[in-house]
């Protein structure tokens, strides 16, 4: 048994991890597959955050164990932290369970398993970017030290522990030069960055990611709103290298409801934060999260969410129906809402934030930008500009792709707009600034 294939369901850090196991079996002598049916053992990486994420994860575990065959089917990650027991006896398929930050112990195992393999020095190429050279997850930290009474998170992952800097910076270096060209920033709360050991915080890691030789750009993911600083938007607004995009999720806008969330800050505060952030980042892109239908949430506080989304038009913004998680405070409280009322709440403010999106896409009709290419599929270009992430946010779709390869950085003019995706046109013989 020395082929193995990696699924990978839920957020971008797990991205991270499955990449990182990957590159572990690879090291010693294990084929990684591109599909399920080539492979001698299945692993999935699974999510247990909220409902939806943790049906998905089932689903895909049961679809596997479904056609298994003589193979190894593993799973590890958020979800098996929480429910091994259960998975195991509920899907006997499984032949091994992990849960978070155990990959040496998945590969001991997969070692002790039969099959021939040869161990190698693994090469810097696409093979170890995930196939695409265009972006890269780095992520900085794990776990979490918040109190948000809605989140498993801490329990899953523990208390916050930032990756050692010089980790960090050689993983950096590595991705630049395999040609890996964005390197997103990703941890439960990259603000939080070095604040338990000391002196160097993620403006400090920021500017050392910066002054990597190389062209490659940094996109920063998942900031805590009220742990955003000046000396952080100012380097944003100066280094070349730091896309112009925040990603603050908020999850309310609400006072009373953020203090049963366990959030810190205020509405007051909020508005104040993110003028404070356009002022000093003037072309910044904003996006957030909002969770809908929390318990006890009156349909006036929806109400002022929905004004609150209406005067701040963010960029981009993700709305989440309120999922009782076993074992946090939120789930215990009275006043739990139906679900047709959660329901009806994300499609009104998924309907608002779509006119909002529309709108703001429609301004770059006309404009020139610099786009980044993810993929090509057949005699379409996908790509970005840099208020797009990727994974989370529209695409540049691009017909005229003569010559273009996924990681290519090309100047393209904005030709039309629809809801949250754009269509580009490439600029002959125009190169990017």
């Amino acid at each position: 048994m020395n082929k193995i294939h990696i699924t990978t369901l839920g957020c971008p850090k797990n991205t991270v991890d499955s990449d990182h196991l990957g590159n572990m079996f690879r090291a010693e002598g294990f084929e990684q597959v591109q599909e399920s049916g080539d492979a001698d053992i299945l692993l999935v990486n699974t999510c247990g955050f909220v409902k939806d994420a943790k049906e998905e994860s089932i689903e895909e575990i049961l679809g596997l164990a479904e056609g298994k065959g003589g193979k190894k089917l593993l799973v590890f990650g958020c979800l098996a932290k929480r429910y091994g027991d259960e998975l195991v006896k509920e899907i006997p398929e499984i032949d091994g369970i992990w849960g978070v930050a155990e990959e040496p112990q998945i590969l001991e195992y997969c070692r002790a398993l039969p099959g021939k393999r040869t161990k190698t020095v693994l090469k810097k190429d696409k093979a170890e970017s995930g196939g695409n050279l265009s972006y890269a997850y780095l992520k900085i930290a794990e776990g979490c030290d918040k109190k948000c009474t809605f989140c498993v998170i801490p329990a899953i992952r523990g208390p916050f522990r930032s990756t050692p800097h010089e980790e960090v910076l050689k993983e950096a270096q590595e991705l630049v030069s395999k040609g890996v060209r964005e390197l997103i920033l990703v941890a439960q709360d990259i603000t939080n960055y070095g604040k338990e050991k000391g002196e160097y915080d993620l403006v400090s890691l920021l500017k050392d990611i910066a002054a990597i030789s190389g062209d490659f750009s940094i996109r920063l993911l998942y900031l805590y709103p009220t742990a955003i600083t000046d000396d952080l938007l100012n380097l944003i607004a100066s280094e070349e290298k730091i896309q112009k995009y925040l990603d603050i999720p908020l999850q309310h806008s609400e006072d009373r409801v953020l203090r049963l969330m366990g959030r810190r800050g205020t509405r007051k505060e909020y508005l104040k934060l993110l003028k404070n952030i356009r002022r000093r980042v003037p072309a910044i892109a904003l996006r957030t999260t909002f969770i809908v239908g929390f318990p006890t949430e009156t349909e006036s506080e929806f109400n002022g969410m929905m004004d609150f989304i209406e005067e701040v038009k963010f960029d981009r913004l993700g709305a989440f129906i309120y999922s009782k998680e076993e074992g946090t405070p939120s789930a215990k409280l009275k006043g739990q809402a139906p679900e047709k009322v959660k329901l009806r709440r994300l499609d009104e403010i998924m309907k608002s934030q779509a006119l909002i999106s529309l709108e703001k896409n429609r301004e770059l009709v006309g404009k020139r930008y610099k786009a980044i290419v993810d993929e090509i599929e057949g005699e379409v270009a996908f790509a970005r500009l840099y208020s797009h992430a990727p994974e989370i946010d529209g695409v540049v779709i691009i017909e005229d792709i003569a010559g273009l390869r996924a990681g290519d950085v090309v100047t393209v003019d904005i030709t039309d707009a629809y809801d949250y995706d754009l269509k580009g046109r490439p600029v002959s013989g125009v190169r990017p600034d």
